[in-house]
């Protein structure tokens, strides 16, 4: 067993940080943009008149080092080469990203706005797998180019963990000779729909509530009558790009179906996986980031003319961190590893609950890691002058969302008793 990164791995990694030293550093350096990323970060990033949606300042920074990242052939490694990427695989984006967070923050990776100059694109799977020639060149093509993009909109109010129980629907009717869908329901936590030009909209076409097939996902256009931004919801972590929305008499034609008819939530599972996986690795590397910063800490500071480092009080949380980064970081890179050497369609039969192991735990270890920070650190690191309370602000978001911990910790269940995956049938029912 080889457990080594890669050769070519750590030679792109260094071609990565030469370029976040030679372009990116001296973007933030510019002018006043270090206001993103100090103490007023959240009142810089933030439109407080506008719903507290993020500053067209804030986000124009990030179109910056997108294109700086594109133009050096960096921002579409995930992609497939035939759209300009370079076919990154889930394991170096594992690494990648995990190294990309422990650097702390920064505008080379801002997981607030999803933002990194190696860029995550889940979309072009699901378009790849799952959409018409006509549909991968408008959205695959046009998502590169900007012309494009595609908010993700399956959760409800009323239904946030279990989409079967979708009340939002789609009927059949035909406008002028055009075979359609009619759409009314509501949508909410559809993030990034302030700049989306679509929405990728999961509704009920057949079958009953509880139902996991009947769902089918409709890409309605941004805007368009009917569909009504209700309110922006203000989070934990500012500036918010999430809304509740309501869709009523929304009419799309045919040609805007994704995938097949009734196979909705396949297609969404296409989406989550990637994700989850490369989510944990961004959690893992910010909570070595904070036990690293703690350590550095303890072993500068000494109250009583004496280093902290030296108290066990403040030794052993810090090992049991430590050591749960490292147990951690070998089942992220193997289940990377894995999720490249099978074929996609495998994953949710075979290792989903591997991906929801690293998730569920990742995103709650970088919690534990940022709160420990902070009481290393005491005052400074309750501060807005040190990122701990940014970072736990940030990631506690991710507990809740691709599915929260519970939901996860679920699935590992019923793969580990035989519910599901490869252990089904193992044990006799009762």
């Amino acid at each position: 067993m080889d457990f080594s990164i890669p050769h070519d791995l750590e030679d792109y990694y260094a071609e990565l940080v030469q370029f976040i030293e030679a372009e990116i550093k001296p973007l933030v350096a510019k002018d006043d943009n270090i206001r993103f990323f100090d103490h007023r970060r959240e009142n810089a990033r933030t439109d407080w008149e506008r719903g507290g949606l993020p500053n067209h300042e804030w986000e124009d920074l990030l179109r910056q080092a997108r294109k700086l990242a594109d133009k050096a052939g960096h921002w579409r490694f995930s992609a497939p080469e035939k759209y300009g990427g370079k076919d990154g695989s889930n394991l170096w984006m594992a690494v990648i990203r995990d190294r990309f967070a422990q650097r702390g923050l920064g505008l080379h990776n801002d997981l607030q706005n999803e933002h990194s100059i190696v860029g995550n694109f889940p979309f072009v799977a699901m378009f790849e797998q799952w959409g018409t020639e006509e549909q991968k060149q408008e959205f695959i093509l046009g998502g590169f180019e900007g012309t494009r993009r595609v908010a993700f909109g399956l959760t409800e109010p009323d239904h946030g963990s279990d989409a079967t129980h979708m009340e939002t629907t789609a009927v059949r009717e035909t406008r002028d000779g055009v075979d359609g869908w009619l759409i009314n329901g509501e949508k909410m936590w559809i993030t990034g729909m302030h700049v989306a030009t679509h929405c990728a909209m999961f509704c009920r076409t057949s079958g009953e509530a509880g139902d996991a097939r009947g769902i089918t996902c409709l890409l309605v256009p941004n805007p368009t009558e009917g569909l009504e931004i209700e309110e922006w919801m203000w989070t934990f972590n500012m500036p918010t790009d999430h809304p509740r929305l309501s869709v009523t008499d929304v009419w799309v034609p045919e040609s805007a179906m994704l995938g097949r008819e009734g196979l909705g939530l396949a297609l969404a599972q296409s989406f989550v996986h990637q994700n989850r996986i490369r989510q944990a690795a961004s959690s893992l590397g910010a909570a070595t980031y904070c036990v690293e910063e703690s350590v550095k800490y303890a072993r500068e500071r000494k109250p009583f003319g004496e280093e902290l480092a030296r108290n066990q009080a403040i030794q052993f949380p810090l090992v049991e961190l430590a050591t749960q980064c490292e147990m951690l970081r070998l089942l992220i890179y193997k289940t990377a590893w894995e999720m490249d050497n099978m074929p996609h369609e495998e994953i949710e039969k075979t290792i989903s609950d591997k991906v929801s192991m690293c998730n569920y735990r990742a995103n709650r270890l970088v919690c534990e890691a940022a709160d420990r920070a902070m009481q290393v650190h005491g005052g400074i690191g309750y501060s807005r002058h040190k990122p701990f309370e940014h970072i736990y602000r940030h990631h506690r978001r991710y507990r809740i969302t691709e599915g929260a911990e519970e939901i996860q910790m679920r699935k590992v269940g019923a793969y580990l008793f035989g519910y599901l995956g490869p252990r089904k049938g193992r044990y006799a029912s009762g």
